[in-house]
């Protein structure tokens, strides 16, 4: 069977944790922050879980991950 490549802008945004769940960084922290109240973006901050709707797709995007 031929090798799969990595989907490398997927690559570059997700990772993988020891439980085989996938992380990600939260949206709408880049810009116009002044109009967000604090405890907002303090809870943007981090990583979360992505989804499990989206998990399979983000899976078949990084094969040896």
């Amino acid at each position: 069977m031929p090798k799969l490549k990595t989907h490398r802008g997927a690559a570059k945004r997700f990772k993988k944790t020891g439980t085989g769940k996938f992380l990600r960084s939260s949206a709408f922290k880049r810009h116009i922050l002044t109009s967000k109240p604090s405890d907002r973006k303090r809870r943007l901050r981090g990583s979360q879980v992505v989804s499990p709707a989206d998990a399979p797709s983000v899976k078949r995007m990084l094969p040896y991950d």
